[in-house]
């Protein structure tokens, strides 16, 4: 019995740090499903822990598709928690943002959310 209880809070354990190591975006500028009428000039996305350089993305599209972002997307030298990129000049519209990071586990993590300029 004592052998079943230490296999299963190892197992736990081993478990609850696997699941912990991938990265999940905490908050982002525009924030997820946003409408507002100002126009951003940047997309900022957090995690909550730092990501690695390799295989970083972050892409802007307009509703056709489009690229809108400058291709400039990078993690921040000092907090690598933090990935950005610049806008070309936008209008109103709906913006769909991309994003891959690797997690310090070395997985590969993808999402997306969309804001709304208006008006």
């Amino acid at each position: 019995m004592k052998k079943v209880l230490v296999l299963l809070l190892t197992v736990g354990i081993t478990w609850s740090q696997w699941v912990s190591a991938h990265a999940i975006m905490v908050r982002s500028t525009p924030t997820k499903e946003e409408s507002t009428n100002i126009i951003p000039s940047k997309v900022d996305v957090w995690f909550d822990a730092g990501v690695g350089p390799k295989y970083t993305s972050l892409a802007v599209v307009n509703s056709k598709g489009e690229r809108v972002d400058n291709g400039d997307g990078e993690l921040e030298m000092m907090d690598k928690s933090h990935l950005s990129a610049t806008l070309k000049p936008i209008t109103p519209g709906r913006y769909g943002v991309r994003y891959r990071v690797q997690s310090e586990d070395g997985h590969i993590v993808t999402g997306k959310f969309f804001f709304e300029i208006t008006k």
